[in-house]
């Protein structure tokens, strides 16, 4: 049977553009992560895989406003968008090549004997080596950033690892070229185009899971695919790690003196957040807890009139647009749920932006209400409104692990006064970054970054943004009273590659 053919489809009109590729089948599959496992010595000079890294960012400038014509084609995100986050991602390859000189993620520590411990310690040398083939799912909604040379692949390429990318079918012409974009940096240094193999088609990305010399995965996604391809890694004969990021509500809570003071401001902010990027933000603010009473309907009417202001949009397909457009609508069949923007259809390829109101109680129990505190990915949020601080806890307590967790205080209790300290320490649990008086829509690219969560965020405790994603592609070594002309360069005493080390217990920088 002929392999299916891939086509680039514009959201804005549901048509096929262009054939881009075909499916790949499982030869194919093998054949790619079988390149990608024979590149692995290539990798093993930081100074070349550094110089890799950052020639793949200066390519990506270089063909920007190609790349940036054909990923707007295929996703409707804008230019405006799509140029800064084309800017990201080369910055994050950058970010990586400077961690991979810098050499710390190497984790070096070295103990001399010492006969007069108990138990006496023998010579121990420890670092950290690359797992080797790292398979990417790329996500939707970032068509440069998460995706061919996004954070996995820049990370994983940092740690010394090949990677095998399944193209995301919103935009398998975007993926194709930026593919050719890496490969093109790795053969000016000597690298095997092989160091990034490309496939596409939903087979594909099952047989790649499978594949035997495929080492760990990074994906970004939905909650079903992710936990079908997590499943997956763990019932190999060999399982492996699965760094998956899989959905987020990413609650916020607004307390009463917080709405008093700035209800305007924190319902306009609102609005801008739940609808940037068409609310195809993986950290978009999805269940609000806002207080009853004036403070809080001031907060609600201020919400209202921003996200009536705001324009229909296009989503990055049509099965996301059905999906979103069923999913709200079941949402506001629910009895006691009202609509003060309907959220919906727009025309026939567009969304409208709109917000749900639900008493908070409603959510506290089990029951049909816990639709409300599944993600639904679009223009839609839902505002809970509590009665009391025990109610909202309540709700809290109930939600499953997130990306983010936001709190909007006073300034009063900013400054200590009130509970504004247990609502964090309430908040903390339930997710990896915890803001306060901010919007979760924007994820800096920077060393404390942390982009993951409890389950069903993410799949593991890593993240996937900032430069200690790097530690999810390498696993620890230890050499136990190895001669030292046989230690690699990296645990000898001399430190011949100058990388900063504990040795002896003691900091070298």
């Amino acid at each position: 049977m002929a392999a299916a053919p891939v086509w680039s489809v514009d959201p804005r009109t549901g048509k096929q553009r262009e054939q881009v590729a075909v499916e790949a089948t499982a030869e194919e599959v093998d054949a790619a992560v079988r390149a990608a496992h024979a590149a692995r010595g290539s990798l093993a000079d930081r100074a070349v895989r550094s110089a890799f890294l950052r020639s793949a960012a200066d390519g990506l400038e270089a063909a920007g406003d190609e790349l940036i014509e054909v990923a707007d084609a295929e996703t409707a995100l804008g230019r405006v968008r799509l140029t800064g986050e084309l800017a990201r991602t080369a910055y994050q390859l950058r970010a990586f090549a400077g961690i991979v000189d810098e050499g710390a993620f190497l984790d070096v520590i070295i103990n001399h004997p010492d006969d007069t411990a108990t138990p006496p310690v023998p010579d121990l040398r420890r670092y950290k080596v690359p797992l080797g083939v790292v398979a990417v799912y790329s996500a939707s909604n970032f068509p440069f950033a998460f995706s061919v040379a996004g954070g996995d692949t820049a990370s994983a390429l940092a740690a010394g690892c090949p990677v095998v990318v399944k193209a995301h079918p919103d935009h398998p012409a975007l993926s194709e070229l930026v593919a050719g974009v890496l490969r093109r940096a790795a053969a000016g240094h000597g690298i095997p185009e092989g160091v990034v193999g490309l496939v596409h088609g939903f087979t594909a990305g099952v047989e790649l899971i499978k594949h035997p010399l495929v080492a760990a995965a990074g994906f970004t996604g939905s909650v079903r695919g992710g936990r079908a391809l997590f499943d997956a890694a763990a019932a190999r004969p060999v399982p492996i790690p699965f760094h998956g990021e899989l959905g987020s509500l990413n609650p916020v809570v607004v307390t009463e003196a917080a709405a008093a003071e700035r209800a305007e401001a924190i319902g306009s902010g609102l609005a801008g957040s739940m609808t940037l990027g068409t609310g195809q933000f993986c950290v978009k603010p999805g269940l609000v807890l806002v207080p009853s009473g004036a403070a809080g309907d001031g907060l609600v009417k201020a919400l209202a009139a921003a996200v009536g202001d705001t324009g229909a949009g296009v989503l990055l397909d049509h099965r996301m647009r059905d999906n979103f457009v069923a999913g709200v609508a079941e949402r506001a069949e629910l009895d006691g749920v009202e609509a003060p923007v309907t959220p919906g259809a727009g025309a026939e390829h567009t969304v409208s932006a709109g917000f749900l109101t639900v008493p908070a109680a409603r959510l506290a129990e089990e029951g049909a209400y816990d639709l409300l505190l599944e993600e639904c990915f679009g223009p839609v949020t839902v505002v809970a409104r509590y009665a009391d601080d025990g109610e909202a806890s309540a709700v809290l307590s109930r939600l499953p692990g997130n990306l983010t967790a936001t709190v909007h205080l006073s300034a009063e209790e900013a400054a200590g006064e009130g509970r504004g300290a247990q609502i964090l320490a309430e908040l903390t649990p339930l997710a990896g970054r915890v803001l306060v008086n901010g919007w979760p829509t924007g994820v800096a690219v920077a060393p404390a970054q942390h982009h993951g969560g409890p389950y069903p965020a993410t799949t593991s405790t890593s993240t996937s943004v900032g430069g200690t994603a790097i530690e999810r592609w390498l696993r620890p070594v230890t050499y136990q009273n190895a001669p030292e002309a046989l230690l690699p360069p990296e645990l000898r005493d001399g430190n011949p590659l100058g990388l900063p080390r504990r040795f002896d217990g003691v900091l070298e920088r």
